[in-house]
């Protein structure tokens, strides 16, 4: 755990903001074990219902894009607050929905301004010495990956013992406690002058100037294209035979992630200390023999449970490396940096769970795995073109 001594912030506030990030990172997936609960209750197709999954990612896709970089522009003590306030209203709404439209526009609204998480991220990496940026991105990752992990689970755990819409009220009115506590804590930081549609102009300069960049951004991009073949696939493999798990099991089997998500703090402790490069290689083998272990998991749950946290892990490894390498090459566009670098991300996850819905249906687990291996192949390409082009930086 970080301490004020290490870092410069106090305990308490990490504390704080690695719940916010979890808490906003996962509200966004809530809805994914509750979608037939969803169709039940507002009598729409099963095609109406799984929208809800669609508006939650297209959402979050252009708040990375569209709000994320502000976090340079905007007084992120006024903006961070502003952007949870707006994803509780958005909870609330979804909670209360008395349509499917309601819920749709709900849910949009959600995606679109939990991207608070990813302005939390840059900025704490602009308050500590560039020798403890890892800690802190280790430690707030932590917190959203094991937010991630866990909204499925108690989406359905919630569902189970009162209504599927409880989890939306919940969390809205958690995130309202967490906005109230966090907003005296954040500090007031400089911000630059500049326009709107200019800002996006710099974005692609720091594309074209910024080569590791593109690199890490294709590490990170086919590393979770890869894990996101396996997450739009498991529950058609774990449902059917020989498995038959409910939604409820299979959330908690996926709960073994919560290994990978705790190693990021280390992760990032160890980046900080110079070992970029033996994670970056570490993370993408890990990441490969993962998928042996996956290959297997059509006979023995407890080869998926060793693949589902190894995958997890090189993950944790692979992204907690690159956004330590990210943020140190401009201290005055952290947030540009990582909205080009999360938006990469994201059309990585989202190719990846397309390619692995179109493996399942003309090949089975056997191609879905050998999609997912291809795609840990071009993840493992772009970190060789990244040690051999810094073969001294890390």
């Amino acid at each position: 755990m970080a301490t004020s001594s290490q870092t410069g912030l106090k305990t308490s506030t990490l504390w704080l903001m690695a719940a916010a990030c979890g808490l906003c990172a996962g509200a966004n997936y809530f809805n994914q074990p509750l979608i037939h609960s969803i169709q039940l209750h507002f009598a729409v197709s099963s095609a109406q219902a799984q929208l809800t999954v669609t508006f939650a990612q297209v959402s979050y896709a252009l708040g990375l894009l569209l709000l994320v970089p502000l976090g340079d522009l905007l007084k992120k003590h006024i903006f961070i607050p502003l952007l949870m306030c707006l994803a509780a209203v958005g909870l609330l709404i979804s909670a209360f929905a008395q349509n499917i439209y309601m819920l749709w526009f709900g849910t949009a609204m959600t995606g679109l301004f939990t991207i608070a998480a990813q302005v939390l991220i840059p900025l704490s990496a602009t308050l500590v010495e560039p020798k403890k940026t890892g800690t802190v991105i280790g430690f707030l990752m932590s917190g959203l990956f094991i937010g991630i992990l866990l909204s499925t689970s108690l989406a359905g755990l919630l569902s189970n013992l009162f209504a599927w819409n409880t989890v939306y009220l919940l969390s809205a009115i958690i995130l309202l406690i967490l906005t109230a506590l966090l907003r005296p804590r954040l500090p007031h930081t400089a911000t630059i002058q500049l326009h709107y549609v200019a800002m996006f102009g710099t974005m692609l300069e720091l594309i074209r100037s910024e080569p590791r960049l593109r690199i890490r951004g294709g590490v990170g991009a086919f590393a979770f294209a890869s894990m996101s073949t396996l997450f739009s696939t498991m529950a058609l493999l774990l449902s059917r035979s020989p498995f038959y798990f409910s939604d409820f099991q299979i959330g908690l089997i996926g709960l073994t992630g919560i290994v990978g998500a705790v190693f990021a703090q280390f992760a990032g402790k160890l980046a900080d200390r110079g070992y970029a490069r033996q994670l970056t290689i570490f993370g993408i083998l890990v990441l490969l023999s993962s998928w042996i272990f996956i290959y297997l998991s059509q006979y023995y749950v407890v080869a998926f449970i060793l693949g589902f946290t190894t995958i997890n892990l090189a993950i944790s490894m692979l992204h907690i490396t690159n956004m330590n390498i990210i943020y140190q090459l401009r201290d005055d566009a952290k947030s540009r940096l990582n909205s080009i670098y999360m938006t990469l991300y994201f059309i990585g996850a989202a190719s990846g769970s397309a390619l692995g819905i179109f493996a399942w249906n003309h090949g089975g687990w056997v191609m879905t795995c050998m999609m997912g291996i291809g795609l840990a192949l071009l993840s493992g390409s772009f970190a060789i073109i990244d040690l051999i082009k810094y073969p001294k930086r890390s």
